[in-house]
């Protein structure tokens, strides 16, 4: 259906009036009027009713423009996703894993931009598949992706089949994030039967997940929290003392805010890959600058063993 017609039923409701929505439209009152039959001749039933104070939407013509005018709002969102920046602008896409020292550096770029006049900034936290289609079709302007150190030949022949280019953010080896008074916080030293009866919390899409997990004796015995929402996590760790979850290493001020530890697993770490992916070819903006320097910063603050 054509959106032209939407608009033009759009504006005869909100005025009331044949001869005002045109004026508004810039035509003719016998073009809209035939624009107007046109419509009501597809849809095989009218939009509205002619009365002496001017025309109403019909029972189902009311249902009807709702829908056209949540159309026109969607289209318009999409538009403006990819309308180009207004000067001076800030602007910023970015998909990352749920990982926090990203978002740590991420909330310090934003403290940057605070004093910006116009502000126009998107973080998605999500999968890597997520992440590579939404920078492939130009959705985001970059994006960081984490798989195993094990798939990392299959990762790199994939971004170079989609033509995005790569550079190494990270490389890491996963630990356990648990709470300060969990059971084994203690410990020196962990292994996968210390985790055997403890509750993992698990991020629900899949992404960022680092670590093996514990083999429990018993079928149907494992405890697992699935999470989509990565604030949801802290929570968690918190009151519940035998929770846990793997994770990339962690700012050292998120530790202490929310009274956690982070603990090496002799037999489960697995060997992790963050790694920033873009467009080939793609300027990078000041903004996108910022922030890899704000990255850089919260890697050097990290507890590296």
């Amino acid at each position: 259906m054509n959106t032209i017609l939407l608009q033009y039923a759009v504006e005869v409701e909100r005025t009331g009036s044949i001869t005002q929505a045109a004026a508004n439209l810039y035509m003719d009152q016998p073009n809209l009027s035939k624009a107007i039959k046109t419509l009501e001749e597809n849809l095989g039933a009218p939009v509205f009713r002619r009365t002496s104070k001017g025309v109403v939407p019909t029972d189902k013509g009311r249902i009807f423009l709702q829908y056209a005018k949540n159309i026109l709002e969607q289209i318009e969102e999409m538009e403006e996703l990819y309308r180009p920046s207004r000067e001076g602008e800030a602007k910023l896409r970015l998909s990352i894993p749920r990982a926090t020292y990203i978002s740590t550096a991420f909330a310090r770029l934003i403290e940057r931009m605070a004093d910006e006049t116009a502000m126009d900034v998107w973080l998605k936290e999500t999968n890597w598949e997520e992440t590579l289609r939404g920078v492939e079709c130009g959705e985001y302007h970059m994006g960081i992706i984490r798989f195993p150190l094990s798939m990392e030949r299959y990762c790199i022949q994939r971004l170079k089949e989609m033509g995005l280019a790569f550079e190494l953010v990270l490389d890491f080896s996963s630990r356990v994030l648990m709470s300060a008074s969990h059971p084994l916080a203690g410990k020196k030293e962990i292994f996968l039967t210390d985790l055997e009866s403890g509750i993992e919390i698990v991020h629900g899409d899949g992404g960022g997940r680092g670590g093996k997990r514990p083999e429990n004796k018993k079928k149907g015995t494992a405890r697992r929290i699935y999470v989509f929402e990565r604030g949801s996590q802290f929570d968690i760790l918190r009151a519940v003392k035998e929770s846990y979850m793997w994770v990339s290493p962690m700012p050292r001020e998120i530790l202490s805010a929310y009274k956690l530890e982070e603990k090496i697993c002799a037999d489960g770490n697995r060997q992790c890959l963050d790694v920033l992916v873009y467009r080939e070819g793609s300027i990078r903006t000041v903004w996108e600058k910022l922030f890899l320097e704000e990255l850089r910063r919260v890697k050097e603050e990290l507890l590296l063993v």
